[in-house]
């Protein structure tokens, strides 16, 4: 009887880590996919208009962010000035419907990112030097940043993919989402919690990202251990 419940348990976290990766898989075959839309409509290396690519841009996420109980938060494309031949990055980024917030309130329908009106965003201007567009560069593959605290506009737990967009091997901006981490939680806790034992979603860091465990909270570092499960195609680890 133990090994059976042992046995049932390892297939139920390993049920666990499979439902991770569908997920994550989900959101990178979607990036692949505007990726190649937005590069699919551009002419060698003239620039492109921010206005052409906002309209891109815009009619990809938007239909998205307005679907009932959307997945995602924030999505959109953010480009290196070569791409726009503009003096600065530009975010075509659209932000769903937001929760009550103490600096923001709440939305009722997805909005455009007007970086003029947070006071605190000159720190995107190194934008490079972030970790959701430096790692992108440096890998040309997909990245998961966070999870992290968004004081730009979500004011909660998020995590942020994204992926590189590139022209001649040449990386002329990223495309993303963020999602919620309670939203997340909402996708994830079924299976995590029919693994029959307390479980912990960490990422690459060790830190908790989706927890079973009440006493583990979300960017708690916690010790993977041996028996760590691996969601493949993604940094995580089921603990």
């Amino acid at each position: 009887m133990a090994d059976s419940v042992g046995t049932d348990t390892a297939a139920g976290v390993e049920a666990a880590a499979e439902r991770v990766s569908a997920l994550f898989a989900r959101i990178q075959d979607a990036l692949a996919g505007w990726r190649d839309t937005i590069l699919g409509d551009e002419d060698g290396d003239a620039p492109v208009s921010a206005a052409a690519v906002d309209a891109t841009v815009g009619a990809l996420v938007i239909p998205l962010l307005r679907e009932d109980d959307p997945l995602l938060v924030g999505a959109g494309f953010i480009a290196a000035p070569e791409f726009t031949g503009g003096d600065d990055l530009h975010f075509s980024w659209w932000l769903g419907p937001l929760e009550e917030n103490p600096v923001f309130g709440s939305t009722t329908e997805p909005s455009r990112l007007d970086l003029a009106s947070r006071s605190y965003s000159d720190y995107l201007r190194d934008f490079r030097s972030l970790e959701w567009y430096s790692i992108p560069q440096t890998t040309h593959r997909t990245h998961i940043t966070g999870p992290y605290v968004d004081h730009l506009c979500a004011c909660d737990y998020i995590v942020t993919v994204t992926s590189p967009v590139e022209r001649d091997d040449r990386m002329i901006g990223v495309v993303g989402v963020d999602v919620y981490v309670k939203r997340l939680e909402r996708e994830l806790l079924p299976a995590m919690l029919a693994a029959g034992r307390p479980v912990v979603l960490v990422n690459e860091a060790g830190r908790a990202m989706v927890s079973t465990d009440p006493s583990v909270l979300v960017g708690t570092v916690v010790e993977p251990g041996e028996d760590a499960v691996r969601c493949a195609g993604t940094p995580f680890r089921l603990v």
